[in-house]
């Protein structure tokens, strides 16, 4: 009497050609943002702000400051934005926000920054103390 036994060697060849399939695809798939990192230089600098710097803050009573100068609505701090980015070539603009105040009202901050012509957001992960 014969004893059938089952060929195995179909089923590796396709699961070696699914592997390398897999293997080709995976690295195309993968999505993301891009984030930059500080370098150590910029992290020893201290708590001195460099010139030119602008730093937006977005307190919980929705004023918002601008290098420490107090804006009471968005609307005048949009005017200073694009009065301050119309001539500057490096557009990053640093935006801080307490912890209190509606995302939604970030966004719109945020919205403001990119119509003054801010290129570059960066966004600082800090308590704010007042």
């Amino acid at each position: 009497m014969a004893k059938a036994e089952p060929n195995v060697v179909p089923l590796c060849d396709v699961l070696l050609v699914l592997l390398i399939i897999f293997m080709v695809i995976t690295p195309m798939v993968q999505k993301g943002i891009d984030v930059r990192l500080p370098e150590v230089a910029d992290a020893e600098r201290g708590p001195g702000q460099p010139a030119g710097l602008i730093v937006v803050t977005l307190k919980k009573d929705l004023t918002i400051d601008i290098n420490n100068q107090n804006y009471p609505d968005f609307a005048t701090a949009g005017d200073e934005l694009r009065r301050l980015y119309s001539t500057k070539t490096d557009k990053t603009i640093f935006l801080r926000a307490d912890m209190k105040c509606p995302f939604s009202k970030v966004v719109d901050l945020i919205d403001i920054c990119k119509a003054a012509g801010v290129d570059t957001l960066g966004l600082v992960p800090e308590m704010i103390d007042e």
